[in-house]
């Protein structure tokens, strides 16, 4: 008996199985002050050519980023390691969900490369969560770090990193290639987690914060959310609370945006005012840098967010 096998078959690859089958969302139009210039500038083509050379994958691309035409035309990317599957299925999230292979060993050298090529000042990596590894990527991690310091010794690094939740030692194989700033998102409030971050654990990932600082007190810690998914103010203040609590260093808040009508709905935008006075507040409880705004994400000017860090620290100890 042969089998035949269509490899003709022109239907692409679901981005997102598991929410195929659910109900669209409701369409929110965008307000005036999310809307950004298309991506299409010479220093923008360069970043690109960059990236596709050295077969890198960026969370610009993959998670749908609206600051992508202004980051990469300063020469401005967030790689992400480890492939482009994600073993997790966030309700807010672009990247691609479904079973990953295995890891590229010369991927850490391709993004050194890259990130001297670029003549980066700060580089910032973050990875998908891979579940299906012993110890989530954590060595992977370590050896892109190390990579970097070899080929690009003045580029300062930031990790974004997943909650490497059941992965005992990985938080401390990461923490011990020596990154100048430990990056982990919180995404939402706790009472949103069962239905925009069914994964994880908020507890998890708020003492994965607070390990990063007690196991080197100097790296810088980060955390982020977003904002419009249906949380309340209240909520949102708590979780400033929380990371500070973690002393946290640097806290991120931006509009969440939804990828698809599959995903998660936005439930309101909040207002460029609005998000002003959440600053003003966190500032207030005590964190050395806070970032903002409708189009804040991560590693949104990281690199100018993490020289005022660094001189608020010094500020602080300085007192």
């Amino acid at each position: 008996m042969v089998t035949l096998l269509d490899t003709t078959d022109p239907k692409p690859r679901l981005r997102h199985p598991e929410k195929a089958s659910r109900p669209d969302t409701p369409y929110l139009p965008k307000p005036p002050w999310l809307r950004v210039r298309a991506p299409g500038s010479q220093g923008f083509s360069h970043t690109h050519k960059i990236m596709r050379d050295h077969s890198l994958t960026t969370v610009c691309e993959e998670a749908a980023c609206p600051n992508i035409g202004e980051c990469w035309e300063k020469r401005h990317a967030t790689m992400m390691i480890m492939g482009e599957i994600c073993t997790r299925a966030c309700a807010f999230c672009n990247v691609a969900t479904g079973r990953p292979g295995q890891l590229d060993a010369d991927e850490p050298a391709r993004v050194s490369d890259a990130v001297a090529r670029l003549g980066l000042e700060h580089v910032v990596v973050t990875s998908v969560d891979r579940d299906d590894l012993a110890d989530g990527g954590a060595q992977h991690f370590s050896e892109t770090i190390a990579a970097i310091r070899r080929l690009a010794p003045q580029t300062t690094i930031e990790v974004l990193t997943p909650d490497f939740l059941r992965k005992d030692g990985a938080l401390d194989v990461v923490i011990a290639a020596r990154p100048d700033v430990f990056n982990h998102n919180l995404e939402t409030v706790p009472g949103l987690y069962p239905k925009i971050r069914p994964g994880a654990r908020y507890f998890h990932s708020l003492r994965l914060l607070q390990r990063a600082k007690e196991i080197d007190a100097r790296t810088f810690t980060k955390s982020g959310i977003m904002v419009g998914l249906g949380e309340t103010r209240e909520a949102v203040l708590q979780v400033m609370d929380d990371p500070r609590s973690a002393d946290v260093d640097f806290l991120t808040i931006g509009q969440y945006l939804q990828p698809t009508r599959k995903h998660a709905a936005i439930e309101r935008y909040v207002t460029p005012e609005e998000f002003e006075a959440l600053a003003t507040t966190a500032y207030a409880k005590g964190f050395l840098q806070v970032s903002a705004s409708p189009l804040t994400r991560s590693s949104y000017h990281a690199g100018d967010d993490f020289r005022r860090l660094r001189e608020a620290r010094e500020a602080r100890l300085a007192v």
